[in-house]
């Protein structure tokens, strides 16, 4: 994947830790992943689990690394690249998973030519099921897409995508774990009024959930027919699909979609 490249990852969050997991589940040495993090219990549990390496500052980690991942809050990016720029060289890879942040921003803060490529992953990739979307900036190259792509197929499904794109990308697939969580929560309220146990109702949300997902992914058949083949004629699917619709839950997550989206957009001083 990398050639022997060292990792590096800037901010030891639980995105960092999914990639690291999925990294090592590909025999990814454990010797070549380092990371920086300013909180010591997180430091602490990702060496402890994990055996990677952990660097004092920014600046040492990307001094170690050829690759270098920024996990970080899109509201501290300015800081941490005014940390790393006087070091920073253009044999490096930058890979940004900031939501709202362009490559161009990014690029701005450096000298030279910087190989940037953006990510949009999601939180399903702390179990192998991320759904990401990546971009170039100016400078990386074919190589340097391919190298991100194998890294974040590690932890699930990778979408090439242009970067006037992303913004919609956060606000779908980034951001939209949310939605689900809360549709399954719902789901298993309704059950319990009911009259079905908490603990059932849930696990027969949260496996619906997951086997109508499925069933889309794997027949590859569009939803909507899917969605016809359980409604049968004046059945109970039909009654409860009129009701979402009644209800408006389509337009509701559409707009949720866009609204996240904008909040990308606004991060990012766009």
């Amino acid at each position: 994947m990398t050639d022997g490249k060292k990792i590096g990852f800037i901010g030891g969050g639980n995105m960092a830790e999914a990639l690291i997991k999925g990294l090592l589940a590909s025999n990814f040495p454990a010797a070549k992943l380092v990371v920086s993090e300013p909180i010591e219990s997180r430091r602490n549990h990702l060496h402890d689990a994990f055996g990677v390496s952990l660097a004092e500052s920014n600046p040492e980690l990307v001094d170690l690394c050829e690759i270098v991942v920024l996990a970080i809050k899109p509201q501290i990016v300015d800081e941490v690249l005014s940390q790393i720029a006087p070091v920073w060289i253009d044999t490096k890879l930058m890979v940004s998973i900031l939501a709202g942040v362009t490559c161009t921003s990014i690029e701005k803060k450096f000298a030279g030519a910087p190989r940037v490529v953006r990510v949009m992953p999601n939180t399903p990739a702390l179990v192998g099921e991320a759904a990401s979307t990546i971009c170039s900036g100016t400078h990386a190259g074919k190589g340097d897409l391919q190298i991100v792509r194998e890294l974040f197929e590690s932890v699930g499904m990778v979408q090439l995508i242009d970067e006037r794109q992303m913004d919609a990308a956060t606000g779908l697939s980034g951001s939209g774990p949310a939605y689900i969580y809360t549709v399954i929560e719902a789901l298993a309220d309704g059950g319990v009024r009911e009259g079905l146990r908490r603990d059932v109702a849930h696990a027969l949300a949260v496996q619906t959930v997951v086997g109508a997902a499925l069933m889309v992914r794997e027949t590859k058949v569009h939803p909507a027919i899917l969605r016809d083949q359980v409604c049968s004629p004046g059945g109970t699917a039909i009654t409860g699909v009129s009701t979402l619709e009644k209800k408006g839950l389509r337009t509701t997550l559409m707009e949720a979609v866009s609204a996240a989206a904008t909040r990308s957009r606004e991060l990012g001083g766009n």
